[in-house]
């Protein structure tokens, strides 16, 4: 423990990480201004240029990204009523109504403080929780992991953008994807057509990009001509000992709900919002206030936003599950920099790990300095016209995907599954799932694998496995549970 005390303190010794965290907070708050990028259009654009970076370092970009651009959606869903990032989302509900008031430097500062309150919060639960998590997992063996994967890929029912059965059907698709290239065990060829450049299975970098970031890219060309029209603000106003009165029991139980959601594998600071305005409102003494500018329904989305992105660093460090779809992007950072995912990882890199949750910790404290006294100047960022702002990405998108490898596969990747992911989300899919399902694909089929030759081919002997059978189940309920309870309240 004092190590981890002691790594998670040095953050605080070095130079160049703390100029690392300040800029790459800047960058992050960026892009959670500008609407259609965010979090993780951000994290996948810049993925390819830390894979020279020292692991630390590359690992610090991309959470610190995650924190200030999830925070940063704040700033235009208050002052233009556009959510940055659909975590966001429910600030809209009450931010901007308060900002029509002309009150938007005080709606500013309460959802400064609480984003900074619940990110800081998720960061301390994740120093004391992910020690404890590692633990258990150390006594976990293929069967274990095997049905915990299928609990991971059985939560993206419940991922809110999509349907239950379209997100299914993207996770499914994402484990087809993990198949393509040699098996691991036989090396059979699946899925190559005689291209041996995919011998070892896509790359998970240009998928990535082409996902989260071309996809977009080509979502949002239609707002090439849109015009957008900003409150006018004086200045970010902390909240009086009166706003403070009425809204510190709802950040302390959104920092609960939204640290509790993160850690749930395949969730995230949307889902956590939503709730934690939800519960505000539910708490609440005046619930006829909300939808009209109620202080406590902007302390209670921005406290669960934030308070979910230490939670989803949770399981993708411990188990390997990304908790979100920015988190499945730092799985992928982890893993081609050499910090393989899992318990391990707390024994073996013990100084890594908790060197990047001290990053996270600063990073929170950056990007409250910069809302509270550059919110105005990154609200002018958000008036930049998509015209001049999407060709730059797609530039980056590109020049990213070949420095990989220098390859041009990697290119027509990026190309190929940015034209899918933008034919998905045009039919009302998410492509968070088919990322995920990549991820958890080759672990699904390595486990299951692995445990047939534990007991012989006996697949049965799985369910036997008291852990095993207890994910399995949690799978079983995350998949069935809603439609159990509905014919159960029918009779």
């Amino acid at each position: 423990m004092i190590d981890a005390l002691m790594a998670m303190g040095s953050v605080f010794l070095d130079p160049y990480l703390i100029f690392l965290i300040f800029i790459t907070t800047i960058l992050g708050v960026i892009l959670g201004v500008l609407p259609g990028l965010g979090a993780t259009t951000g994290a996948a654009l810049l993925l390819p240029f830390t894979l020279t970076m020292d692991p630390v370092h590359a690992i610090t970009v991309l959470a610190t990204i995650y924190v200030s651009a999830t925070f940063a959606g704040s700033i235009t869903a208050i002052l233009i009523n556009t959510p940055g990032t659909s975590a966001a989302a429910a600030t809209t509900f009450d931010g901007y109504p308060l900002a029509q008031k002309g009150e938007a430097g005080r709606a500013l500062g309460i959802a400064v403080i609480s984003s900074t309150i619940g990110g800081i919060f998720s960061v301390i639960v994740l120093c004391i929780a992910a020690p404890m998590l590692a633990r258990v997992a150390y006594e976990f063996r293929p069967p274990e992991y095997f049905a915990l994967t299928l609990f991971g890929l059985s939560m993206l029912a419940t991922i809110s953008a999509g349907g239950a059965i379209k997100n299914l059907i993207g996770g499914v698709f994402g484990v087809w994807l993990a198949t393509i290239g040699a098996e691991k065990a036989t090396g059979i060829e699946r899925f190559m057509f005689g291209n041996y450049e995919l011998y070892e299975g896509l790359s998970f970098v240009p998928v990535m990009i082409g996902l989260f970031a071309l996809s977009e890219l080509l979502v949002q060309s239609k707002r090439v001509n849109e015009v957008v029209n900003t409150m006018t603000m004086k200045a970010v106003l902390l909240p009086t000992m009166l706003d403070y009165k009425r809204i510190w029991k709802t950040i302390l139980r959104s920092c609960g709900i939204g640290t509790f959601i993160g850690i749930l594998p395949a969730e995230g600071a949307t889902v956590a919002s939503m709730i934690g305005y939800a519960e505000a409102k539910r708490w609440s003494k005046k619930p006829e206030e909300f939808g009209k500018g109620s202080v406590e329904g902007i302390a209670g989305a921005e406290a669960a936003n934030n308070a979910a992105t230490g939670g989803a660093m949770v399981p993708t460090m411990v188990l390997g599950i990304p908790g979100s779809g920015t988190t499945a992007i730092i799985l992928v950072g982890l893993m081609v920099h050499g910090l393989r995912p899992g318990p391990y990882l707390f024994t073996e890199q013990v100084d890594k790990v908790y060197s990047i949750f001290g990053a996270m910790f600063l990073a929170n404290l950056m990007f409250m300095f910069m809302g509270l006294y550059a919110a105005k100047i990154f609200a002018r960022i958000s008036l930049v016209p998509t015209a001049i702002l999407w060709p730059i990405v797609f530039c980056l998108s590109i020049i990213g995907a070949y420095a990989l490898s220098n390859s041009m596969l990697d290119v027509w990747l990026v190309m190929l599954f940015g034209v899918i992911g933008y034919i998905v989300r045009r039919f009302g899919f998410s492509v968070a799932p088919i990322a995920v399902g990549l991820i958890l694909g080759e672990m699904v089929e390595t486990n299951l694998q692995n445990s047939l030759m534990m007991f012989e081919g006996q697949w049965w002997l799985i369910f036997t496995q008291p852990l095993a059978a207890v994910f399995l189940l949690l799978a079983f309920l995350g998949l069935f549970g809603s439609n159990i309870i509905r014919l159960i309240t029918k009779r």
